[in-house]
């Protein structure tokens, strides 16, 4: 590798942010805090009189050191609580504990409804007030898409509801070691309940397999009703 697509890569790995597990110990999910991100702050910028400026995600307790059940990505989170630290711009002339109580339901909301993290706790800062807001938070372009191995298991979850398409952000869209398979990839639907069908029908069509995993890198507009 040469040193500007080494240092092309290393950009592309920090772009992407934490990688922070998705549902519980057992779920063997994973998505990148950019897209995290990006739903988050979507649900955000629908509400009036504020914007967000600033949104991060990381351990609730940093201490938490719970084992998945399934191999995470190389430098992965580990199953647990999250914290969503935000920043905002409000307008003056507005109660700010009205502004914050809506703007702490909506992530709260779109982080179970929209995602299936589990975020426990979230911290807002109000930087400003001013008589006009700026841009909303920028959620970025999506990745495009990867050219799928032809492999049983791109193929089981390519023909997966919810799936938009499999990416290569971390590495190879399906990277295998040993007997562990991760699939990397972007969603239409709910990240969470399209990683655990992606998950059985991977696991379905590779039955050499001991283990699935699941990285989403870019999660789409949908219903939160669900695939």
């Amino acid at each position: 590798m040469t040193g500007d697509s080494w240092s092309s890569a290393v950009r592309r790995r920090l772009g992407l942010g934490r990688l922070l597990a998705l549902g519980d110990l057992q779920d063997g999910a994973w998505i990148t805090e950019r897209a995290a991100v990006s739903v988050l702050g979507a649900a955000a910028a629908a509400l009036p009189d504020l914007a967000v400026t600033s949104l991060r995600l990381a351990p609730a307790d940093p201490e938490c050191r719970a084992e998945p059940q399934v191999p995470a990505p190389p430098s992965a989170l580990p199953p647990g609580p999250l914290r969503i630290t935000a920043e905002l711009t409000a307008l003056g002339g507005h109660p700010l504990p009205e502004l914050t109580a809506a703007l702490r339901d909506a992530l709260f909301a779109a982080a179970d409804d929209r995602l299936g993290l589990p975020v426990s706790d979230i911290d807002l800062r109000v930087t400003s007030l001013s008589d006009a807001l700026p841009d909303p938070l920028p959620g970025g372009p999506p990745p495009g898409p990867a050219e799928p191995p032809a492999t049983a298991a791109a193929a089981a979850a390519l023909a997966t509801p919810g799936v938009a398409h499999l990416t290569a952000e971390l590495g190879p869209p399906v990277h295998t070691s040993g007997a562990h398979v991760r699939v990397e990839l972007a969603t239409t639907h709910h990240p969470l309940e399209v990683a655990r069908a992606v998950r059985e029908a991977v696991a379905r069509a590779t039955p050499e397999a001991d283990s699935v995993a699941v990285l989403i890198t870019w999660a789409g507009n949908f219903s939160p009703s669900g695939v």
